[in-house]
């Protein structure tokens, strides 16, 4: 007998266990849950990953009794970069939770961080299994996943019911996104009905007209294709790790320098009319194709991920569309929230602000407003990634100081168009505020329009800049500001904030 025989039997056996793995929760369960219109936990990896990439770990959790211990685990490429990725197999024992599948959890988040790698979770998970075993002193997979924070991208996906211990990774990530089909929440409905006596279904607790304006979920897509696809796309602006730089796309006619005359009629000379901030990125950045954060909460301010002559910039905008640019509480956290992310990451943040400061009255301050916008203030005053600043029309009071508009705070450039008002308040304001007669509002108005120049005068800008300057402005700084990184990235320690 040759050695090669003696291992026949022993490799069968493992092909057979392998085998069983592959068919998840069998094939009748795998059909009703694609029959939703939903694919199934090997298939979503499948389509998040780069073909043929995916490297599996952890098969043989579970034994016999559930396959894989209910979720897939291991690593592949994105975009040619290395990740780690789980995901949740609702058609095994609907994708909960025991001992093992806590340990290959860990396991994935603790590899993100020992290899420098993003972390990617998919879920659709029922939480904890009522097994009746007893964990005992074991690490749960959330220590290793906050370990994550700041060091490596985290990224969950909701693409089903995700309830209990599992729902737990999505507001601890970087990015969250959810299909038309997920929902979020602490328990399901029929705890919920146990508990509190409250009947509900699970879309009206926490599907995405829940999850997205809770902000405990940023994103919304369609179906599943439709939210791996925007995961491998978000990714493509990060960095693998905090000890990385940011990929930089090659030249093209994209990325190069070019006026932007469309600005003149875009943005109105006239503070007191509207305009869709968005025009102006789709003009200034390289393309359209720009990946806005949370589009559905905070909407005074747009946070955004775009390229500006090939290197990825994260865009902190006022809206003034919404609420005149005013930033209420909601704003000031979903902002807080991102630029701590790019800082962690070497994302150059560039901040487009146009706003009257932050929003005034009764309930605004019932919700906190002051705290959140402090939030945001010391997010972007603690940020070491380079910052540029450019108001368009107008950044009044504390408004002013969270968008960046403030001497030094370790800009690598500040602008202003000609004709932009700040201080502390407008003067239709200030002049209703100290009861001001006719000829001192008409005073006040033209100290308004000249505070540009005194400001640029006294170096409060860099420079006053016409719109069709603005991409090739922001374009020569950013560059001079990248230009002297050499040497690997550091991590930025951080602490997580739940927007």
């Amino acid at each position: 007998m040759t050695t090669a025989n003696t291992w026949d039997e022993t490799l069968d056996d493992l092909g057979r266990r392998r085998a069983r793995v592959l068919e998840m929760g069998g094939p009748d369960r795998v059909a009703k849950h694609r029959g939703k219109g939903k694919l199934d936990a090997r298939a979503r990896i499948e389509r998040l990953l780069d073909p043929g990439t995916f490297q599996e770990f952890g098969t043989l959790v579970g034994g016999d009794i559930a396959a894989a211990d209910a979720i897939v685990t291991g690593s592949g490429l994105i975009n040619g970069v290395p990740v780690m990725v789980g995901a949740e197999d609702f058609t095994t024992l609907a994708g909960s939770i025991a001992p093992g599948s806590n340990s290959k959890r860990y396991r994935l988040a603790e590899l993100a961080v020992r290899d420098k790698v993003p972390l990617v979770m998919l879920l659709e998970g029922a939480g904890f299994r009522p097994t009746g075993d007893h964990y005992g002193r074991t690490p749960t997979d959330l220590l290793a996943q906050a370990q994550c924070s700041g060091k490596v991208p985290m990224v969950t996906a909701v693409l089903g019911p995700s309830a209990g211990h599992g729902a737990l990774v999505a507001p601890v990530a970087d990015f969250s996104i959810m299909s038309r089909q997920g929902c979020i929440f602490t328990a399901g409905p029929p705890v919920v009905k146990v508990s509190t006596g409250e009947t509900i279904s699970k879309e009206d607790l926490g599907g995405p007209d829940v999850a997205l304006p809770s902000g405990v979920v940023h994103n919304v897509a369609e179906t599943d294709e439709d939210v791996l696809d925007e995961i491998r796309r978000y990714l493509s602006y990060f960095p693998p790790s905090a000890w990385s730089y940011p990929p930089v796309y090659l030249a093209d006619e994209t990325t190069g320098p070019r006026a932007t005359p469309e600005l003149l009629d875009i943005v109105s000379r006239d503070n007191v009319q509207s305009y869709d901030m968005r025009a102006v990125l789709d003009v200034v950045f390289d393309g359209t194709d720009w990946f806005e954060v949370q589009p559905e909460r905070g909407t005074p301010i747009i946070c955004a991920l775009a390229h500006l002559g090939g290197h990825p910039v994260a865009v902190v905008a006022n809206q003034p569309q919404v609420l005149a640019g005013s930033i209420d509480t909601e704003a000031a956290d979903k902002a807080a929230h991102f630029i701590m992310v790019a800082d962690s990451f070497h994302l150059p943040i560039i901040f487009l602000a146009d706003n009257p400061g932050m929003l005034p009255g009764s309930e605004s301050e019932r919700e906190g407003v002051l705290r959140s916008g402090a939030r945001m203030f010391v997010a972007q005053t603690a940020a070491t990634t380079l910052k540029l600043h450019v108001t368009l029309r107008k950044a009044y009071g504390f408004g002013s100081m969270v968008m960046s508009l403030i001497g030094f705070d370790g800009q690598a450039g500040t602008f202003a168009y000609p004709g932009a008002t700040m201080g502390a308040m407008g003067a239709a304001a200030l002049s209703n505020a100290s009861n001001a007669e006719a000829d001192l509002a008409a005073e006040l108005r033209e100290m308004e329009l000249k505070a540009s120049y005194h400001s640029a005068e006294h170096m409060g800008f860099d420079e006053l800049i016409r719109p069709e300057e603005t991409r090739d402005v922001l374009l020569r700084s950013l560059q001079r500001g990248l230009y002297g990184r050499q040497t690997p990235a550091e991590p930025v320690q951080r602490t997580v904030i739940i927007p």
